[in-house]
Order: structure tokens, then sequence, then C-alpha cells
């Protein structure tokens, strides 16, 4: 019987990733919502069947149908496979975090930042719920001081929001379920809306116009960190990234609005593999 519940949670959740498209000229909050629940609910099931495969143990039965070994042999192996995945995620991030440590501050706008010594652009915050803030000597080196003005503001953004804290869960997520439908796809609608964000916040700090212009000055430049614990001013890994963040930009101000409390009420879709645990005899 287990094994019956594993592989129903398993199709449901195959399933509801094939149900994401992309929104473009949807709101910024029902965009985000939606992306988000497609992204989390899936492994959300997963891991809540396992949870309960575990819980309710390879004996006994449920209902009229016997339990085996194969479904809590699987349930271990992908709670134990996930931990294994935050672990290296954790370890290399923490390791990221301590090399940054050692870079120079110098201070930029009131803003406390880590120099580094090279040619490229690039602005990044860098860490889990209190990052740092790394900028490189080509990002001084290219943008004026006004432009310089609106990637911090940018970069402010992420740190109000703790865009790094978020994503490396996220990230988490996506390691472990590359093999499900459109992961690939939705974490970069993600990371779209994660940038279309900051580029807001920023543009109410300063000028959208700045924000554009600097934005159009370093997209050619290369990553520095791995974007799991980076949350960078100019990722541009998907191909239409730069277009719609400039016509963001450019168009009329749209509030980013914080998700509301039941936004979240999906999370309880979640929960429903832990229902069959009364019914294990």
């Amino acid at each position: 019987m287990h094994s019956i519940v594993l592989f129903s949670i398993f199709g449901l959740a195959w399933c509801v990733r094939f149900t994401w498209t992309e929104m473009a000229h949807t709101p910024w909050i029902d965009r985000w919502d939606r992306t988000l629940t497609l992204f989390l609910l899936p492994p959300l099931l997963l891991f809540t069947s396992a949870i309960a495969i575990i819980w309710m143990g390879p004996h006994g039965r449920m209902v009229w149908v016997g339990n085996d070994w194969l479904s809590y042999d699987l349930a271990i192996g992908f709670l134990g496979l996930a931990t294994l995945y935050w672990c290296k995620l954790a370890g290399s991030g923490w390791q990221m975090l301590q090399q940054v440590r050692t870079y120079p501050i110098v201070r930029l706008s009131s803003n406390n930042v880590r120099l580094i010594d090279l040619p490229t652009p690039y602005s990044a915050q860098i860490g889990f719920w209190e990052p740092e803030l790394v900028i490189t000597q080509g990002l001084l080196d290219t943008l004026a001081p006004e432009h310089l003005e609106a990637v911090l503001a940018h970069e402010q953004a992420h740190y109000q929001y703790r865009d790094t804290w978020c994503f490396f869960w996220l990230g988490w997520v996506r390691q472990m379920t590359r093999w499900l439908p459109q992961t690939e796809s939705i974490w970069q609608e993600l990371l779209m809306l994660r940038e279309l964000r900051a580029d807001r916040w920023a543009s109410a700090q300063t000028d959208p116009l700045l924000v554009a212009e600097a934005l159009l000055s370093i997209v050619q430049s290369t990553p520095v960190f791995p974007e799991y614990l980076a949350a960078a001013f100019s990722q541009m890994n998907a191909t239409n990234r730069l277009d719609c963040r400039i016509e963001a930009l450019l168009t009329t101000p749209e509030a980013i609005e914080r998700p509301s409390i039941w936004s979240w009420a999906w999370l309880l879709l979640a929960l429903f593999p832990l229902l069959a645990i009364p019914f294990h005899i």
C-alpha cells in the first residue's frame, strides 16, 4: 500500500509541474505566487510522503493492503539523498562566504562592501541570512557614481528581502528535483522575478533610467560566484531576462507587494500524504 501512495504522489508531482507556463504580462505578485507554488508543491508532497512512510514503517497494513520494504527503502533513500545535497550546498556556501570575508572592506555611500581586484564588472550579495556585499574593481572603473548608486540600491533590495537565504533553500530544492519536468525553466523564472523585485525597489530609491543604464553597461559581465548563494545585479542566464528587466524599468511602476498569508494556503496540500498515517494498522 505504501508503494501505491508513493507512486501516486510521484505521478501527481509530475503532473503539477507540467501545468506551468510563462506569464510575462501578469502582475508580479500573481507570477510569484503561482511560480513558487509550482516549484515547491511537488517536492513538498514527496517530502511529506517519505516522512509518512518512514513514520508508519514497513510492517502492518493500510486499510486492506499489506505494506512492503520497497517504498520504505525508497523513502529513506530520498530523504538521505536530500540531506546529502543540503550538506554539500551548505558546506560549499560556507567555504565561499569565508573566502569572501578575506577580501578588504571599503566604504561606498554608507555601505561596507568587500572589494575584489578583478577587471570584470560584478556586484552581488553573498551568503545566507546576513550576506556580504561584494563588488569588483572592474565595476568601480566601469560605472559612473550615479550608476553605482543604482547598483548598490539594487543589492540593498536583495538584502531587505533576504534573497540569498531564500534562494539557498530554493536552490537545494532545485538540486534534488532536477528530474521533475520544467524544474530549470521554473527556476529561471524565480530568478527573473527576484531581479524584477530588486529593480523596482532600487527604482524607488534612485531613478529607473539609472538602473536600466547600469544594467546595460555590465550585461556582458561574467558571473564570479554561483547563483544559488549569490544575488547578483547582472545575472543573465535566461536569454530574455535583460529585455524583460529593461521593459519593466521603463514602464509604469508596478507596486511590489509582499505575499499575503493566504498565498501560502497551498502548503496545506503538501500535508495530504500525512493523512494516510491514521489508516495504518
